[in-house]
């Protein structure tokens, strides 16, 4: 590492610390030529490979604000998203691949945005997936309702918006 200061070639490592979120690591460096200290942010590189084919760093922000738009009238916070944002962080660098596609991002985000807010979801996975047909929503709507366990009457038609069909008693 280069000296900011004198431009030395190299530095000595004289504190290493993990940041509060875990992500990266805190070096405190001292140049030997003169004497003057600094400090450095270690993180691990991940990259995304765009459809366009372009690489960009992985970006939680990124991820928020496109799940925030997924939520817009949904009650869901500013807290929920942000720990979305840091399982899907989590999911994608657990992988231990160093560049992986939107396709795995979108993939990454697709199973806790399904735990956040069923409605999100499929705002979300409607996009995601390009559903060109109403029959593209039911489909998502059945394979929902063949994953979650069965609710109490009104239960997963109103969280999805769909009206509960009435039962007439016998």
């Amino acid at each position: 590492m280069h000296c900011p200061f004198c431009k030395h070639p190299d530095s000595r490592v004289v504190d290493s610390r993990t940041t509060d979120d875990g992500t990266s690591i805190r070096r405190r460096r001292q140049c030997p030529d003169c004497g003057r200290r600094f400090t450095t942010v270690e993180t691990a590189s991940l990259m995304v490979i765009k459809r366009s084919g372009v690489t960009e760093p992985f970006s939680r922000s990124k991820v928020i604000a496109g799940v925030r738009k997924a939520c817009q009238g949904r009650p869901v916070t500013e807290d929920a998203l942000a720990q979305l944002g840091q399982r899907v962080e989590e999911a994608v660098r657990a992988t231990g691949s160093a560049e992986l596609s939107t396709h795995d991002v979108g993939l990454a985000i697709l199973g806790p945005l399904q735990d956040l807010d069923l409605v999100a979801y499929l705002r979300f996975a409607s996009v995601y997936r390009a559903f060109d047909s109403l029959e593209d929503f039911e489909t998502a709507i059945t394979e929902l309702r063949e994953q979650l366990p069965p609710t109490t009457p009104g239960g997963l038609d109103e969280d999805l918006g769909v009206p509960t069909p009435a039962v007439a008693a016998d």
